[in-house]
């Protein structure tokens, strides 16, 4: 990969506070736990050497709340872009674990039926579409600098795999995009994207499984 004139990091954000552990989805409200603050601290001090010019964020609270100290350390302010938000689910709201929860119910596998829309929520394709608008969206907004987007892991994922021409249904478990991880994607002179990169600022902090 030739040397990248902008990069623009998806960061995905800290760990939430969900005891019960909900599907959160794109409910209002459910902020980061202790352990999630934490994680956007770590990440914002990894940030600083980083020539950001806009830090971007999902609407959502738990977004903000991870871009907040990263925009302390660059003195931006934060921008809000709705194209970044989590992707619809239809067991949003609900207990939702493999091998248990809400997948237990036979009324919840016609749902499940096709994997690669899928049909359980928002179409990959649209999350791809939303998600690469964002991308660009950022890279001018930057102004020649890096940008850094605060997103959620479905999304991230998927924009990630279409990037790098791998096919779109996956094992939710298998997702290289953990908790308050970084997804970077590098541009070339010309603003189109060369090539992707990973990193875990926060991996100390990450539970134990």
């Amino acid at each position: 990969m030739s040397k990248p004139a902008q990069t623009i990091h998806f960061l995905r954000h800290g760990e939430v506070h969900n005891p019960e552990k909900i599907l959160y989805g794109l409910q209002p409200g459910w902020h980061l736990s202790e352990r999630g603050f934490a994680m956007a601290g770590v990440v914002a001090e990894w940030s600083k050497d980083l020539d950001l010019g806009v830090v971007v964020a999902s609407p959502l609270q738990r977004a903000q709340e991870t871009a907040t100290p990263v925009a302390a350390m660059h003195n931006l302010e934060i921008v809000t872009d709705p194209r970044l938000i989590e992707a619809r689910n239809i067991f949003e709201g609900k207990k939702f674990e493999f091998g248990s929860g809400v997948l237990r119910h036979p009324s919840s596998w016609r749902h499940l039926t096709k994997p690669w829309v899928p049909s359980w929520g928002e179409p990959y394709e649209e999350q791809i579409s939303r998600m690469l608008a964002g991308l660009f969206a950022a890279r001018d907004l930057a102004d020649g600098k890096d940008a850094l987007c605060v997103s959620h892991q479905l999304p991230i994922w998927i924009l990630r795999s279409a990037v790098e021409g791998r096919r779109l249904m996956h094992d939710p478990r298998k997702r290289e995009c953990t908790l308050a991880s970084v997804t970077s994607f590098h541009l070339n002179e010309e603003g189109m994207i060369i090539g992707t990169s990973y990193a875990e600022p926060a991996k100390a902090l990450l539970p134990k499984k």
